[in-house]
């Protein structure tokens, strides 16, 4: 099929890629730590205004290949929060949040991955956060692949959700320090091995 035609078809929803991780080369891939990044944004105080914090240890694996073999799995320490306010930051890490020191990482096992031809679809999966082990759909955008400084080749992809905190046991100031709400992102850069 010639680009354009696969294209139109694409935006009909009419083809599936043949890789579920669109155009990335088929293989295994390491998240890259130092240009991935995981994300939340809560309502604070009831929801009148946005406020938003990030996670700076992550890590995982990803497989692309045919639909049935594509694979995600995202760790996240829950230790490295950063809101750029120390106080704030120890705060979440407490038992009133995070709870870092007994629940130290959270992690997302995916179950499915679907991507049409243009890159864009969702990856379902166990959300394990706080204790809390959740199914959980995340839409899912392939940004592109490409060589790194090294020669070797890139891919990146941002997975974006909602859930409810108290979902997975944190209601520590529900809808008075923070909504129960809380929109998720996750930004991936991955080196295929």
């Amino acid at each position: 099929m010639n680009k354009t035609l696969i294209r139109s078809l694409a935006a009909a929803g009419l083809i599936l890629s043949s890789a579920a991780f669109a155009n990335a080369p088929a293989g295994n891939y390491k998240i890259d730590a130092a240009h991935s990044v995981a994300y939340f944004e809560v309502g604070h105080m009831s929801g009148i205004s946005r406020f938003m914090g990030r996670f700076n240890d992550i890590s995982g694996d990803l497989v692309v290949g045919a639909p049935d073999a594509s694979k995600i799995k995202v760790d996240i320490k829950t230790d490295s929060v950063d809101t750029k306010h120390d106080g704030l930051d120890k705060h979440l890490k407490s038992p009133d949040f995070f709870n870092a020191v007994q629940f130290p990482t959270m992690n997302f096992t995916s179950t499915g991955v679907n991507l049409n031809a243009t890159g864009e679809g969702t990856v379902t999966g166990n959300l394990n956060l706080h204790g809390v082990t959740k199914p959980v759909t995340f839409k899912l955008k392939y940004i592109g692949t490409g060589p790194g400084m090294k020669g070797e080749t890139r891919a990146g992809y941002v997975a974006t959700s909602t859930i409810k905190r108290s979902d997975f046991g944190m209601t520590y100031g529900l809808g008075k320090a923070a909504t129960d709400e809380v929109e998720l992102r996750i930004n991936i850069e991955a080196v295929k091995q």
